[in-house]
């Protein structure tokens, strides 16, 4: 029988401290979410591993360093609404969950959200609200939020989806590039969204955050 509790201790002593994560919310989320229950039933025993994890058709779980280095440069408050796009199964929701007061997930594939609300059930996460919907329209008839996270990659953001934070409030974004992916922690001040570099990072395009492709004849 697999001891997924010290692996989780291991992930975090491994793979989140050393990327300089020590706030210790973040921390004892990390540690409370059982990861393994999250993935597919046939990843379980590479839940832990040091990379994205594939959820099929270019969507991941981000990686650990990723998901932690993002929540440590929102700072998520205990009195905060969260919305959380391309929730997979929820495992980041459910991390979220430990440090907001409310999480709002949005998934667009509903093979993932019939289990995920399953599994979201199963853990007792009672913060959280899962929505079957496209994730670049977000889900605004719960908005505004202070924060918005987006698990996955982007090329652009819509700006409907900007106007659904709130302001003053932060969103997490990975910004992939020709040759460079990095993640961008914005602040919303007077209405526009202010970005600055967090980190490097990678992970697949998510639906309905491509550039547009620009035909000329």
């Amino acid at each position: 029988m697999a001891d997924y509790a010290a692996r989780r201790t291991a992930m975090v002593d491994t793979q989140v401290r050393p990327s300089d994560v020590t706030k210790f919310p973040i921390i004892s989320a990390m540690l409370s979410v059982a990861k393994e229950d999250f993935v597919h039933a046939a990843q379980r025993e590479t839940a832990y591993v040091g990379e994205n994890i594939s959820l099929g058709d270019d969507r991941v779980i981000l990686e650990p360093r990723t998901l932690a280095k993002m929540l440590d440069g929102l700072d998520i408050q205990p009195d905060e609404t969260v919305l959380d796009l391309g929730c997979g199964f929820g495992y980041s929701s459910a991390v979220i969950a430990h440090l907001a007061q409310v999480v709002v997930a949005v998934e667009d594939q509903e093979a993932l959200v019939e289990e995920a609300q399953d599994i979201v059930a199963r853990a007792g996460v009672d913060n959280m609200a899962l929505q079957h919907g496209a994730l670049a329209q977000g889900d605004a008839k719960h908005g505004p939020y202070d924060v918005i996270t987006i698990q996955g990659g982007v090329e652009v953001i819509p700006a409907a989806l900007l106007d659904q934070l709130r302001e003053g409030g932060r969103i997490g974004a990975i910004f992939v590039e020709p040759g460079l992916a990095v993640c961008r922690i914005g602040h919303k001040s007077q209405g526009n969204v202010k970005w600055r570099y967090a980190f490097n990072a990678g992970a697949p395009v998510l639906h309905g955050f491509e550039k547009k492709q620009e035909f000329a004849l």
